[in-house]
């Protein structure tokens, strides 16, 4: 099957500029029993404040905080990125947080969490490209599913801005491409 049909011990899901409302679509379809750790990273201004778990939050029945440096990865729980740090999973299974130099213009990058977490958790990862305009986030996609994880991209034609997916998609073979209503449903499922 295309894209990931078995069990996730994590869900990375990556966005930019027109992700927010189909990330609140695959979020608030979470039941409140799910069993996978939801890691978000999207791209924010630098500046900005960490507002956007309060707002993810308000739909979604699993609790969501932004990330601090050295947290441990909880099942159940959605990790979001905090403005200006790249987030990477650690093999002790903790977040670090780094300000190394913007990746594809982006601090936080998608590739550097897609990839950090493709090296530690491998074949349990599952990995979603939604609306960007850049094409953060294809190369560790296809990390991802070098490493036996699942991958998904929102299908382009539903996308405010479709480059991101359409660079995930080109990047990996193996991808499933459908609307955030069927990403949605998907993820649902695939909870350990």
């Amino acid at each position: 099957m295309r894209g990931f049909s078995r069990p996730g011990e994590v869900v990375a899901i990556g966005g930019s500029s027109g992700s927010l409302a189909a990330l609140q679509q695959i979020l608030e379809r979470l039941p409140p029993d799910y069993r996978a750790a939801v890691i978000v990273v999207t791209h924010q201004h630098r500046h900005g404040d960490a507002l956007l778990a309060e707002v993810l939050a308000a739909r979604c029945a699993l609790p969501v905080e932004t990330i601090r440096d050295g947290d441990p990865i909880v099942p159940g729980r959605v990790y979001v990125a905090p403005p200006n740090y790249h987030v990477l999973v650690e093999r002790d299974h903790t977040f670090a947080l780094s300000l190394d130099p913007p990746v594809n213009y982006a601090r936080p990058s998608i590739d550097v969490l897609f990839e950090s977490a493709a090296r530690v958790y491998g074949a349990r990862l599952i990995g979603i490209l939604l609306s960007g305009a850049s094409t953060d986030g294809a190369a560790g996609l296809a990390a991802i599913g070098a490493r036996g994880g699942g991958v998904a991209c929102q299908d382009p034609d539903s996308a405010d801005e479709p480059t991101m997916p359409l660079a995930g998609c080109a990047a990996t073979p193996a991808v499933l491409v459908a609307p955030p209503g069927i990403l949605a449903a998907r993820v649902a499922e695939v909870g350990p």
